[in-house]
């Protein structure tokens, strides 16, 4: 008993799935996805199947609406299932079975289909279509304006628990951890979508965080130290930036900014220090003699 999106970005390729439900762990069974195939919402007495079929289908040729037609065909149960189905090209289909608690529907678009169930008014699925195509920004935050604008609408007439985003890649790169680009979710939550939109943050920048990391196991430590330092910014209380962009710093031969960057990190909890001693070993700081030292001076409790 949910709403939902699927939808595409024609500009990257990335394909989506958001949802949100009065319901422990929706992301979990809701939502599925796969890279260069396509992404899947399951719901109402929901039947999980659906999503690994249809992307079986997908990935074998079979367009949304033919993938969709045929797991509906050969479900006894069809007239109380909802799903949204989305194809690598873009293309949308939807199922909503006349046993589907009201109010229930769905709207398909150019690359996109909301569908929801069990819903406050009839107008959710409509409004979470137009947040879609008016929104701005990339995929991730127009999906997220969608479950406002479901929200803003009276949402679940149960209210609100759980909620999840799942977007892919365009294309199969072969590696699945790299078709992943977001799967987050908020299992049980009384503001789901504002944890949601949290948590998209914090995503974005341990993203930052990793490039600054990938900067720095290359050796280009001035980048890292710029990366990690953007990445502590984001990352506000969190010190795991600041830390390793000290570090960088250090490793520019920049001591007195090293110290600066290094100091709130270093008092925040006493792992920091003994990390930062265990790091020329593995050739992530300068192996000098006293180095460590200077940098931990007046910082240890």
């Amino acid at each position: 008993m949910t709403y939902s999106i699927v939808a595409r970005d024609p500009a990257t390729g990335q394909m989506g799935m958001a949802v949100q439900s009065h319901f422990f762990g929706v992301g979990r069974l809701v939502g599925w996805g796969e890279g260069g195939v396509g992404v899947v919402a399951t719901q109402s007495f929901v039947e999980p199947a659906y999503g690994p079929r249809a992307l079986a289908l997908m990935r074998d040729g079979a367009g949304a609406q033919d993938a969709l037609r045929a797991l509906v065909a050969a479900d006894d149960e069809q007239d109380r299932r909802q799903v949204g189905v989305l194809d690598a090209t873009g293309r949308a289909a939807a199922h909503t079975g006349a046993r589907c608690i009201a109010a229930a529907g769905h709207t398909v678009g150019d690359g996109l289909s909301a569908q929801a169930n069990m819903m406050r008014r009839d107008t959710v699925w409509d409004a979470m279509r137009a947040a879609l195509e008016r929104g701005r920004g990339d995929l991730a935050a127009r999906l997220l304006d969608a479950l406002d604008a479901a929200e803003a609408e009276g949402g679940d007439i149960r209210g609100r628990q759980s909620a999840a985003l799942l977007i892919v890649s365009g294309e199969r790169h072969g590696e699945p951890w790299r078709d992943r680009e977001f799967d987050l979710r908020i299992e049980d939550h009384p503001d789901p979508l504002a944890e949601l939109r949290r948590v998209v943050d914090l995503h974005r920048a341990y993203g930052r965080l990793e490039r600054a990391e990938h900067a720095m196991t290359a050796g280009d430590q001035t980048e890292a130290a710029a990366g990690f330092a953007e990445a502590a910014d984001a990352l506000g209380s969190n010190v795991e930036g600041t830390f390793w962009a000290g570090v960088a710093l250090a490793s520019t031969g920049d001591i007195e900014g090293a110290r600066s960057m290094l100091a709130s990190a270093l008092a925040a909890h006493d792992g920091w220090p003994e990390l930062l001693r265990r790091l020329p070993a593995v050739d992530l700081l300068p192996d000098e003699p006293g180095l460590v030292e200077r940098l931990l001076a007046g910082s240890e409790r």
